[in-house]
């Protein structure tokens, strides 16, 4: 059973950054793709981000690209999002994803939040 813990979220003013930590265990992370995605109170859940398992390709959601970075450490079994240039709609709950079976994303992590002042 694979299991993903986020961490680093918190409170940033405008303009701020943040980096975020999803440690994954009980699996074989090299091979896993990997996710973040989104959800902010009242909305629903949005991709943010998605690294290959190589660390190879990354893709990003028009709203963040630019400013938020997708990486990986293999050897951590750890995916990272550096968020830069936060904006107050980037507040929400940000949870990581291990796409296992190149068929969507199997497991998630409980989230960490993200509240950004402006």
């Amino acid at each position: 059973q694979v299991q993903l813990v986020e961490s680093g979220g918190g409170l940033v003013q405008a303009g701020g950054s943040l980096r975020l930590s999803c440690a994954a265990s009980g699996g074989t992370f090299s091979i896993y793709h990997m996710g973040w995605f989104r959800q902010a109170p009242g909305k629903e859940r949005e991709f943010v981000a998605a690294i290959t398992w190589s660390g190879g390709h990354t893709r990003y959601a028009d709203s963040v690209k630019g400013r938020f970075t997708i990486s990986r450490v293999n050897a951590k079994n750890t995916v990272y999002l550096q968020m830069n240039s936060l904006k107050s709609e980037d507040t929400a709950l940000y949870y990581c994803a291990a796409d296992i079976t190149a068929t969507g994303y199997d497991y998630w992590g409980r989230g960490t939040q993200v509240t950004v002042s402006s």
